[in-house]
């Protein structure tokens, strides 16, 4: 989940390493091989949940709500994802519904805005109020008919998930819904990304993650998934380790797997 972070660098929280992406004809970049990831065919993806639906509601719900204040849009979100690091670190994990309140209340105490309850509830209601991406449910019903396992893989607590798909009448579209609340954790603790081995009852070579975020794509890779960024907000490269492949949006996604599919086929 990839929102820009003002007061915490996401670079001194998960650490350097140096890489390179490289953009071949095929409209999807290209980074080196992950020595844990080849080799393997892939049966199944775990998709972050901004991938499919666009984050950018939230600003909206905030314009919506309290008219221009997009301070206090920028401040919640990026708060939002501090307090689930921080919590994945230290070992004190609490609900992600509940995080988007925490971070919500600091937001409008920093901003000097007093938020009725009435408001409050409106607002955080937009994480599970969401809209998808236009090709979001087009993608998901074409990877299925090529066989693939599909689930999200999220910070969310479960009923915000089952919200969320339900809201866009996506709730058939998967096979599992994955939560980190089930680890205890967020991502990118590699105890959240276990969860998809587990539930897919698949090696983690075999299980491909849609990462919206450069942080997550890292975590991901590291984890040992085959990694893809759908990079839909055009962020520059982090500074971390690469995906092993990126792309604008899910028609990206989808090339790269059939490709990687049938070279590993082949």
């Amino acid at each position: 989940m990839a929102f820009k972070v003002t007061s915490m660098s996401r670079r001194r929280f998960l650490g350097l390493a140096a890489s390179s992406l490289v953009a071949p004809a095929c409209g999807f970049a290209l980074a080196a091989t992950n020595p844990k990831s080849a080799g393997s065919r892939i049966s199944a993806v775990a998709f972050d949940l901004f991938t499919l639906f666009d984050p950018r509601g939230i600003d909206r719900r905030v314009q919506s709500v309290l008219g221009q204040h997009d301070g206090l849009a920028t401040t919640w979100k990026s708060r939002l994802f501090e307090y689930a690091w921080i919590r994945a670190v230290a070992g004190q994990y609490a609900d992600f519904s509940q995080l988007v309140l925490d971070s919500l209340s600091y937001a409008s105490q920093a901003h000097q805005i007093e938020l009725t309850r009435a408001q409050m509830q409106k607002l955080a209601a937009g994480f599970w109020e969401l809209e998808a991406w236009p090709d979001t449910e087009e993608t998901l019903h074409e990877l299925r008919r090529e066989g693939l396992k599909l689930a999200p893989l999220a910070n969310y607590a479960p009923q915000m998930i089952d919200d969320l798909l339900a809201h866009n009448g996506l709730g058939s579209a998967f096979d599992a819904r994955i939560s980190t609340h089930s680890a205890g954790t967020y991502k990118p603790d590699p105890r959240a990304y276990a969860l998809a081995e587990t539930t897919f009852a698949l090696p983690r070579q075999a299980i491909a993650f849609a990462a919206f975020g450069g942080w997550d794509a890292a975590g991901a890779r590291w984890f040992g998934y085959p990694t893809f960024w759908v990079n839909r907000l055009a962020q520059p490269m982090e500074r971390l380790v690469t995906a092993d492949a990126s792309g604008p949006d899910l028609k990206a996604l989808a090339a790269w797997l059939r490709e990687r599919r049938g070279s590993i086929a082949g």
